[in-house]
């Protein structure tokens, strides 16, 4: 691939800017769309959360979980301004952030747990699909303008899919 620095590839600037700026769509965990990322915009909703970039949709979570938008708005907040669990000082790991999340709306909605988690779990997926499919489009408008190659775009789009960049 063009535009990676190597032992035996010099960096053309421009290939390099796009492709890096085409490639660094944020992954996020489902305890982000539900706590607030909302990355490619537009589906933005009640009970923002203004660290992570943007809302989170409470009107998506509350059809998936059958429950009125100003509900899961609520139940939202109370999460986060409870903050996070875990030691003083330290940040939970992902996957306890995550089941603390779940467990914590379920709560607060009065649901199953597992309910809970896997509208978290769809959610995550169809916003994990709505990033890849606006990259796509990015990296794909990059190659008709010559900005990058097919193949200097496929592998950003493949650095991203396998977590080396985007990641927070």
């Amino acid at each position: 691939m063009t535009g990676v620095a190597s032992a035996t590839t010099i960096p053309d600037s421009s290939s390099t800017s796009a492709a890096s700026e085409a490639a660094a769509a944020p992954s996020h965990t489902g305890e982000d769309a539900a706590l607030g990322a909302n990355p490619g915009g537009g589906h933005g909703g009640h009970g923002g959360h203004g660290g992570r970039g943007g809302s989170m949709d409470a009107s998506r979570l509350a059809g998936k979980l059958g429950v009125e938008e100003a509900v899961v708005a609520e139940a939202l907040q109370s999460v986060r301004d409870a903050g996070p669990s875990g030691e003083a000082g330290e940040k939970p790991d992902r996957d306890a952030r995550e089941a603390a999340l779940a467990t914590s709306l379920a709560e607060a909605l009065g649901l199953e747990e597992s309910a809970v988690q896997t509208a978290l779990d769809e959610l995550q997926t169809e916003q994990q699909a709505e990033r890849s499919a606006a990259l796509q489009e990015r990296l794909d408008a990059a190659v008709q303008d010559g900005t990058l190659t097919q193949e200097e775009a496929g592998g950003a789009a493949k650095a991203v899919a396998e977590g080396v960049i985007g990641r927070r």
